[in-house]
């Protein structure tokens, strides 16, 4: 099953025509290519010059512009010196073609020529803002280099990617060094990148939007899912407030607090909840004073809160009537059965008796043994204790 895998697919090599260009694939034809080589390949032109860029690999039927033409055979030295007799005529024909220009006063800008590798025809590329006529210019060019001349007009993209130079990065044009294709760029990029909409700032040095406007937009586009939006009405761990910045590659937002206006606060995306997303408007209804869905949750856990988390003692003080104060172990809870209605209000009544006394270890009698079957109960001797306080005091004769 492996091998069917490995083996799959078409074998094609890389091959560029020149420098900077875009990369087509090719058959190898029997060969091995590494990257570096230089072949002659077959084309719609004819037999062309061009440098390998990737030797020999396999890739899915379906990338393959058909029909697939094959590479001819390795550069000898022969067609090296072919080529080398090609630069120096390009040259020469620029440098005439762009004097007939100026002879004509024709509103063209000439870009580059470059002439067939067996010598039949040369292509020379040109921009202008408007339509021109360059049949006059045309009859010029074939009598002078008695072979076929053909004008193709171009764009000012293309010409940057011919030309090639710098950007204002300071590396070289991204057209000229890796890309083969142009990626559609629009001005919403720039917005949605939060870039100055200032045409020079922006725009590379063809005049257009830059291309790598294109690279970082997927991961903005990502961000913006899940940041809040400008004017954002939000709750943060300090309070309500309204987003006044957003900062999409930190995931971070600047809230004015609702209650404090002078004070301004950062706070991270995921430490935020949205109560209004964007710009209020007339139609909205109001937000109750009350939703605070982050602010408002830290009391509600300082409430439910469980006793275990709060300090154990392990003693307390015991401060009785007479002054005295004693430490007293903290004894552990006993599971207490639930006691019928009548029972728990004599508890109570008893607890309220007792409130004050000193342990019965140390102020009562040692509690009765139980009476023996069918005997009476020993009788408890707290009447006088439960009237004390309804005797009257004694009056001082004057003894």
């Amino acid at each position: 099953m492996e091998e069917q895998i490995t083996t799959s697919g078409v074998e094609v090599v890389d091959i560029q025509f020149r420098p900077g260009q875009k990369v087509y694939y090719f058959g190898p034809a029997g060969l091995t290519l590494r990257a570096g080589d230089h072949v002659i390949i077959d084309t719609a032109r004819g037999p062309e010059y061009g440098i390998c860029t990737g030797g020999n690999h396999r890739i899915p039927e379906k990338d393959i512009v058909s029909p697939l033409r094959c590479v001819l055979r390795i550069a000898t030295k022969q067609d090296e010196a072919t080529m080398e007799e090609n630069r120096k005529k390009e040259e020469e024909s620029f440098n005439t073609c762009q004097k007939m220009i100026e002879e004509q006063g024709l509103d063209m800008q000439l870009v580059s020529a470059e002439c067939a590798f067996d010598g039949s025809k040369i292509i020379f590329f040109f921009t202008a803002d408007e339509r021109v006529d360059f049949r006059e210019l045309v009859k010029n060019l074939a009598s002078a280099f008695h072979t076929r001349i053909e004008l193709r007009q171009i764009g000012v993209r293309d010409k940057a990617k011919m030309v090639g130079g710098l950007g204002i990065c300071g590396r070289p044009f991204c057209c000229a060094s890796f890309l083969d294709d142009f990626q559609p760029v629009s001005i919403k990029m720039a917005k949605t990148q939060n870039l100055s909409l200032n045409p020079t700032k922006i725009s590379g040095t063809c005049g257009r939007l830059m291309c790598c406007l294109k690279y970082e937009q997927e991961a903005y586009e990502d961000l913006l899912r899940t940041a809040p939006k400008a004017e954002s009405f939000v709750d943060t761990p300090e309070g309500r407030g309204t987003v006044v910045e957003v900062d999409l590659l930190r995931q971070r937002v600047k809230v004015r607090m609702e209650n404090q206006p002078e004070v301004i606060s950062t706070f991270a995306n995921a430490d935020i909840a949205i109560l209004r997303s964007g710009k209020a408007k007339k139609n909205d209804p109001p937000i109750p004073d009350d939703l605070a869905p982050i602010s408002g949750s830290g009391k509600r856990r300082r409430k439910e809160t469980p006793e275990e988390e709060y300090p154990k003692f392990e003693s307390y003080q015991v401060r009785y009537n007479d002054g005295t104060v004693e430490e007293a172990p903290v004894l552990p809870e006993e599971p207490q059965e639930e006691a019928p209605a009548a029972e728990s209000k004599s508890h109570s009544r008893r607890s309220r008796r007792n409130r004050g006394k000193k342990p019965a270890a140390q102020t009562a009698a040692p509690a009765a043994e139980p009476a023996a079957e069918g005997g009476e109960k020993p009788k408890k001797h707290n009447h006088h204790r439960r009237h004390r306080h309804h005797h009257k005091p004694k009056q001082n004769n004057g003894q």
